[in-house]
């Protein structure tokens, strides 16, 4: 069975760190570009970072440039989001995407693989 895999979401409080990691099963992740969305309570599923299959690209939404740092280890089959300076608004699902080509990284409708999903929550 082909699929992503997350893991690693908690409560953390605010100004805390946290790492996410997404394992491909069944799918090798270093044909595909990844990416994390995070997608809160009524709102649409929004990219916070990608990277391209060389590592070579990488876009990270604004609201957490700097904060959060995407990685990929090939070898593993495993990327993860390394997330620094939580603060409450970070509250979300968060999800892993893949991908074959760079185009339309922001658009969360063109990733046809999707994991289930790892829940952040960040107190006060």
């Amino acid at each position: 069975q082909v699929q992503l895999v997350e893991s690693g979401g908690k409560l953390v409080q605010a100004g805390g760190s946290l790492r996410l990691s997404c394992v491909g099963s069944g799918l090798a992740l270093r044909n595909y570009l990844m990416a994390w969305f995070r997608q809160g309570p009524g709102k649409e599923r929004e990219l916070m970072a990608v990277t391209n299959q060389w590592r070579s690209l990488s876009h990270y939404a604004d609201s957490v440039k700097g904060r959060f740092t995407i990685a990929r280890d090939n070898a593993k089959n495993i990327v993860y989001l390394e997330m620094n300076s939580l603060k409450p608004e970070d509250t979300a699902d968060y999800y892993c995407g893949a991908k074959a080509a760079w185009e339309s990284v922001r658009g969360a409708g063109t990733y046809p693989k999707w994991g289930q999903g790892t829940h952040v929550t960040v107190s006060t």
